[in-house]
């Protein structure tokens, strides 16, 4: 059996790595993994293929940036001699990124089965690319395994065969367990002479957070109370660095001093980073998840989440760009005690091991 396996984006890499081991238990399959480069920085790929043990891909299409429309045509262009030329029985996306329709949408026109991986998850919110990604993905898909419990309830409310849906727990979940003790070798917290749960770590990508300055300057109003708190620790996204760096909150940015901004670091220095600090802010999907693994606060700067087990499990507070909704989780945060929150279904490091048994069984 031979699947090809797609990967377009950082985040995806996580989600890929179990996968990718697990077939090692399946001699029959023959797993091909293909790069979409979606979003290829060299230095940081390498680097996380690396931590991670992914072997390097077998292709790499090298498509790079672009709009939603060319990045989506781009990436059908190039995939589709892909799928031609190996003939697999199976083609299998992850996430919600433009590689996930792309390649998806290439595979069923062909008649190759169509396995998602992270299927389900709706944030009801269609103004973010990543819901449309997410909801066409699911409608053309044979396989959809499903992280939570909301998944399921979606896509049969969408009218999707509950013959295809698999509750099978969370690959992300996967490869942190897995790298959990490597990342607690990281010395991150000595090198940036950060004390342990005394500092919060931030991540910020979204476009509908960074790319209006209002939007951007009335979460600096938060961190910049924060701030005088706690170090808050800031590895950038490129796209979010160019609006801090422009020139409407370059000069408020190099004011508040305790708002340490980094380059874009490792998974391992990062899960560190994230496991011991006092709370995380971001507007990462991702991230939401692994804190509720870890047991860290996470305030998530969005209206809404697509991952709603982390908030009723207790780690996640869903506060929007508000700055008092973001400083009153915030206070609410500090004042009661870090690491009660509960762990979702199936959250255990083996969903990998159920994707690709259910596959070998399916397929």
């Amino acid at each position: 059996m031979k699947i090809i396996n797609v990967v377009g984006a950082r985040p995806n890499l996580m989600k890929i790595a179990p996968l990718m081991s697990a077939y090692k238990d399946y001699p029959a399959v023959k797993p091909l993994l293909v790069h979409t480069g979606q979003h290829y920085d060299e230095r940081m790929s390498d680097l996380f293929f690396r931590q991670l043990a992914i072997p390097q891909p077998d292709l790499n299409l090298e498509v790079g940036s672009g709009s939603h429309a060319l990045q989506t045509a781009g990436i059908m262009k190039a995939f589709e001699p892909v799928v031609v030329e190996h003939q697999p029985d199976a083609v299998l996306v992850v996430g919600d990124v433009n590689s996930t329709i792309a390649c998806g949408l290439v595979s069923v026109k062909l008649g190759v089965k169509l396995v998602h991986v992270e299927a389900g998850l709706r944030s009801f919110d269609r103004t973010m690319p990543e819901e449309i990604n997410r909801v066409l993905t699911d409608a053309i898909s044979n396989l959809l395994f499903v992280t939570e419990a909301s998944g399921r309830k979606n896509l049969l409310s969408e009218g999707v065969d509950e013959s295809k849906i698999f509750m099978v727990g969370n690959v992300m979940i996967d490869t942190l367990t897995q790298n959990k003790a490597k990342a607690d070798e990281s010395k991150i917290l000595e090198e940036l002479k950060l004390e342990d749960i005394a500092y919060a770590a931030l991540t910020m990508h979204r476009p509908s957070n960074v790319d209006d300055p209002s939007v951007l300057g009335r979460i600096l109003d938060a961190l910049e109370v924060i701030q005088r708190d706690m170090p808050i620790i800031f590895p950038v996204h490129p796209r979010t660095r160019k609006h801090l760096d422009g020139p409407a909150l370059s000069d408020r940015v190099k004011t508040m001093g305790n708002l340490r901004i980094l380059d874009p670091i490792g998974y391992l220095d990062f899960l560190k980073l994230m496991s011991s600090a006092r709370l995380v802010l971001t507007d990462s999907g991702g991230i939401q998840e692994e804190t509720t693994i870890l047991k860290v606060p996470c305030i998530t700067l969005r209206e809404n989440t697509e991952r709603p087990v982390t908030v009723e499990m207790g780690s996640n507070h869903i506060v929007g760009t508000d700055p008092q909704e973001i400083l009153a989780a915030y206070r609410r945060v500090i004042s009661g005690s870090r690491g009660k929150c509960k762990v979702p279904q199936l959250w255990d490091g083996k969903a990998a091991q159920r994707i690709v048994k259910i596959m070998a069984e399916e397929i």
